[in-house]
């Protein structure tokens, strides 16, 4: 695997390391040994999968809130998606900045969300699936978000989302140290 380090300290883009023959290929998606090594928290709890039905699909931006804070690592298996995090950490140098990559099945690449950020992305082709693996399992009480057009954040997104949930649409815009 590949680590490159996003501009948001923690977070890193995770290409995979190919070993192709006339089957196709064959590669690592995980080793905790090599996040580890990279510092990188290798803890799994729970595995999720979202099933996006309609390209213009936005889910996000959400997060939990601590002590529950998830560390996630994020693929999408099927189409693809811009993925964006935003570093809600104070404190840290790159508090309320945002960083957005294109997943795509075709490439497999993935992305590492270290605990203390706010996630969210809009599908780019219908009949997408995205797979999360986190560090901790998901605490209901715990669930927060931010406005996906939160002017204070000032996200780049692709294109306007064309299907949004209620909840989604309606969490607060940042006000404040959370």
């Amino acid at each position: 695997m590949k680590f490159t380090e996003t501009p948001l300290r923690g977070a890193y883009v995770i290409e995979l390391e190919r070993h192709s023959d006339e089957r196709g290929f064959f590669a690592r998606t995980f080793c905790a040994d090599e996040f580890a090594a990279h510092g990188l928290d290798p803890r799994i709890a729970q595995c999720s999968v979202s099933q996006n039905r309609a390209a213009g699909t936005l889910r996000g931006l959400h997060y939990q809130a601590a002590p529950h804070a998830e560390t996630k690592l994020v693929r999408c298996t099927r189409g693809e998606i811009f993925d964006v995090i935003v570093d809600l950490r104070p404190g840290s140098p790159s508090f309320l900045g945002w960083f957005g990559v294109a997943l795509a099945a075709s490439t497999q690449t993935a992305l590492y969300i270290p605990g203390g950020f706010a996630h969210g992305f809009l599908t780019s082709t219908d009949d997408t699936e995205v797979l999360y693996q986190i560090s901790t399992r998901q605490e209901p009480s715990a669930a927060r978000g931010l406005r996906w057009d939160d002017p204070a954040l000032q996200i780049r997104w692709p294109q306007l989302p064309t299907v949004l949930n209620e909840r989604d649409a309606n969490y607060p815009s940042y006000a404040g140290p959370l």
